[in-house]
């Protein structure tokens, strides 16, 4: 990342440290069924909503109801273990990968998240997976919704290779999981419960931010609001919006990484996830979230070359340690 892109992404984020107003907008909804026979058309609906908001969702994607319940399951597994038991796991020093919880501050608030979370980053994971006694089939089921993950989000990408024009499969060849460099991540995320903290002051469950990937999936549980966006072409309004829980529709943002790609063609999108107001449901917030980061060797410059060539090691690199606690980096 250049010294001006990330001034760029801090002042970016800073600026929408304070609530904001609210206001209703649509986020397009595409269908990805027939996808072989609808690619264009699918293809033509994702560049609109990346690059005029940066923010949208995916219905008929082909992971079913039933596995997103499962992972749901596992994740509520994992942070019912006591809290000795994942301190296990943590989180090492510049890694994207174990256990942390409220060690991620944003540059947008000054103040931790109110969250715990546990990165799968697969050639990461010596020493930081529970034991078959500890979660019995927990590994292998997770690496199987995190696999269904990865090929959701190649088939998108190969929309936006499509349109940038790359080869098809540029991108899917840019994340490949096969190769020990390979550094897509699955986050499962436990926002704690806020009777107490309602409203109260600089207080986030997560802080207004950008993701630092090539395209983020999300998973909301049903019932579980609070997620709101501040779609790209239209920051400066500093209105969120917020997008509905739908437990079989998958939430989809731009990141950073892609952003820098496409030449700042497509729109990484700033987006929080705010505190429950009294009367809305105020217990544990659970989500899932997979994000497709490109390996760690791929070099990352766009078809126009707006900025200069950086490994995604790199980009990644610089993007976490601006937004985890500097005693955690």
């Amino acid at each position: 990342m250049t010294q001006s892109y990330a001034l760029e992404e801090l002042q970016r984020e800073t600026t929408f440290g304070g609530t904001g107003s609210e206001s209703e907008r649509d986020v397009p909804v595409i269908d990805l069924s027939n996808f072989e026979e609808r690619r264009e058309q699918i293809a033509d609906e994702l560049w609109h909503a990346a690059t005029e908001i940066g923010f949208f969702q995916l219905k008929n994607h082909g992971i079913a109801r039933s596995e997103i319940d499962a992972a749901f399951r596992e994740s509520d597994r994992f942070f019912k273990l006591s809290d000795d038991v994942k301190a296990q796991w943590p989180r090492p020093r510049g890694v994207n990968a174990g256990y942390e919880t409220r060690s991620q501050i944003r540059p947008s608030t000054g103040t931790a998240d109110e969250k715990e979370s546990y990165q799968i980053t697969q050639y990461h994971m010596d020493g930081l997976w529970p034991t078959e006694d500890e979660l019995p089939n927990f590994q292998g089921n997770i690496l199987s919704f995190e696999q269904q993950c990865w090929k959701v989000g190649m088939k998108v990408l190969s929309c936006f290779a499509d349109k940038l024009g790359f080869e098809r499969d540029f991108f899917t060849k840019a994340h490949d999981p096969q190769q020990s460099d390979y550094q897509s991540t699955l986050r499962l995320l436990h926002y704690y419960p806020t009777q107490g903290v309602t409203e109260q002051g600089n207080i986030w469950r997560a802080g207004a931010h950008t993701d630092f990937d090539c395209l983020t999936l999300l998973f909301q549980h049903e019932g579980h609001g609070g997620l709101q966006v501040c779609p790209g072409k239209e920051a400066d309004t500093k209105q969120w919006t917020s997008v509905p829980p739908i437990a079989d529709v998958i939430t989809c943002n731009i990141g950073d990484m892609l952003m820098r790609w496409s030449d700042d063609q497509l729109k990484s999108n700033l987006h929080r996830v705010r505190l429950p107001r009294v009367d809305e449901y105020c217990g544990s917030r659970y989500s899932v979230a997979f994000f497709c980061q490109a390996n760690k060797t791929q070099i990352i410059q766009g078809p126009n070359k707006r900025y200069q060539a950086i490994t995604a090691q790199d980009f990644l690199n610089q993007r976490i340690q601006a937004n985890f606690a500097k005693a955690d980096l």
